[in-house]
């Protein structure tokens, strides 16, 4: 942003400290004129010696102000420098923390995002300001990792059909009589996995945007959606889906909220056992909350890759089957719906074998009343 230039903070407080001291000098030289000066008599008079102790004429106010306004005219002179020397240094010590603010946001704003400013002394304003804007600088700066990662995966993951697609169809232009029944078979199925990438990239970047409209929504009517729409799914798989649970009412996208359970729905059949597995989907109501709980059986999950599930393209390919190896994104949609309700998600192995996966978003205001 272009601004014209102007005067600076230190200056600006300079000639405040400087222009204060001056008003207390003026003050002061008014409070003698008030409580002293004025009663002096402006006529001379002569008393009688033995009347006065110290003897002599009583002195009028025209002299004493020809003493006292030279001095005074030096008093204030000397005020007046003294607070424009003051007041720079003390101007100086006082925006000196502003001045640490102010380097830690040029070097942001060239990209460094490792710099923090690690104000020391006690708390004050200045203080919290640069403790607000290291917070930020670690927020920021773990966006961008995660954004960099996001986009360099997503560029591995696309180039990869595109890949197939170019050999295969290599193959085919140098062998003319290769099958192109089955060609075409491995086309689609490349095309198909492009196309669900290139979708769930966009439900991210739609979500993180938070471009939608809010709207009460039942969490145990939308798990029972998703429930349905699986059950083929599940049956194919040899899976059984139980759900149970309270009414759940919260504020978001049904759209959306729709996705998110379908997708942890979807990820506890087709990470399970290769068959007589379960799926548990639950609801409940907690102060101030509501939950939405997806569990499955399956193979042990260790915990430290159990929290790597939700960053993008990480799958558990020891515990899924290959015709629904997915892109790698569906936690990480959960995670990202989640995020934009305000809620939280949070992942824990189970100690017989797989998954328990909890959504936790806030409760509409009827319900947290109640």
């Amino acid at each position: 942003m272009d601004r014209q230039p102007g005067v600076s903070v230190r200056v600006k407080l300079t000639l405040s400290y400087a222009g204060f001291l001056m008003v207390a000098g003026a003050l002061l030289m008014a409070a003698v004129w008030v409580f002293l000066l004025r009663y002096v008599p402006d006529r001379a008079k002569l008393y009688n010696p033995d009347d006065r102790p110290n003897g002599g004429p009583f002195p009028i106010r025209s002299a004493l102000l020809e003493a006292f306004v030279p001095k005074a005219a030096a008093v204030l002179a000397f005020l007046l420098v003294f607070g424009l020397v003051g007041g720079w240094f003390l101007a100086g010590r006082m925006l000196a923390p502003l001045t640490r603010v102010t380097d830690a946001a040029r070097r942001a704003t060239s990209g460094s995002l490792s710099h923090r400013v690690r104000l020391p002394g006690r708390n004050d304003e200045f203080r919290e300001l640069a403790d607000a804007f290291d917070a930020m600088l670690v927020r920021l700066e773990a966006h961008v990792a995660e954004q960099r990662r996001f986009a360099a995966n997503a560029s591995h993951e696309l180039r990869t059909p595109l890949a197939i697609s170019k050999a295969l169809l290599d193959v085919a232009h140098t062998d003319p009589d290769h099958d192109t029944g089955e060609l075409i078979d491995r086309l689609r199925t490349v095309n198909t996995r492009a196309i669900d990438l290139t979708e769930a990239l966009l439900v991210i970047s739609r979500v993180e945007q938070r471009s939608f409209t809010r709207e009460r929504v039942d969490l145990s009517l939308v798990a029972e959606d998703a429930t349905e729409t699986l059950l083929p799914l599940a049956e194919k798989h040899g899976v059984t889906v139980e759900t149970e649970g309270d009414i759940a009412p919260a504020v978001g996208s049904p759209v959306l909220l729709l996705q998110l359970a379908t997708n942890l729905v979807h990820n506890a059949i087709v990470h399970n056992l290769p068959a007589g597995g379960t799926v548990w989907v639950r609801t409940a109501v907690r102060p101030g909350t509501v939950t939405l709980t997806v569990e499955n059986t399956g193979e042990p999950v260790a915990p430290e890759p159990a929290s790597t599930l939700t960053e993008p393209f990480q799958r558990g390919t020891e515990r899924i089957h290959t015709d629904h190896a997915g892109v790698g994104l569906g936690l990480a949609i959960v995670k990202t719906i989640a995020h934009a309700h305000d809620g939280a998600l949070t992942l824990t192995p189970r100690p017989a074998g797989g998954l328990r996966v909890t959504v936790e978003l806030p409760a509409t205001a009827a319900q947290a009343d109640g």
